[in-house]
């Protein structure tokens, strides 16, 4: 019973990066010009998996015994609403949004990283979604990496 505590309190962690994940991408799309609408999708396709890699982890909660966490995390908060401030003094909100989203990405990765050093307490089946929220995560960051990138040499 205490492992499963512990294991819940680390997928609660990812749960609430991916929700943080999930808000900063709905609120990156509010910050964009009406015709980035190829950012817009990215946007929404990244905040959608967030809300699949929250629900498959609330799913291993609940199995676990334990309650899934709801909300996001405080440096989530605290992260959204400096975007929503330096957004509002930046010229470029193209390039605004992908380095936040950038940022954004790398907090994910970081939270996956801690989770993994724990990934000895973890069942197969669980080590390996979270292998794979970990992958898909990281081509996310790749992308939104690419994205910025090639939005500073323009």
């Amino acid at each position: 019973m205490e492992n499963n505590s512990k294991i819940a309190e680390i997928l609660n962690d990812l749960i609430r990066i991916n929700r943080d994940r999930t808000e900063g991408y709905e609120k990156a799309i509010d910050e964009l010009e009406k015709n980035d609408t190829d950012l817009q999708a990215l946007y929404q396709q990244y905040a959608q998996q967030s809300r699949i890699f929250a629900s498959q982890l609330s799913q291993e909660v609940n199995r676990l015994g334990e309650e899934a966490a709801s909300g996001t995390t405080a440096s989530g908060k605290i992260y959204r609403a400096w975007m929503g401030i330096k957004s509002a003094f930046s010229a470029d909100e193209r390039k605004s949004t992908l380095e936040e989203c950038e940022f954004g990405e790398d907090a994910a990765q970081k939270a996956y990283k801690q989770a993994k050093a724990e990934s000895s307490l973890f069942s197969q089946q669980l080590s390996n979604l979270i292998d794979s929220q970990q992958a898909d995560l990281k081509s996310a960051h790749d992308t939104i990496k690419r994205q910025r990138d090639s939005h500073a040499v323009r």
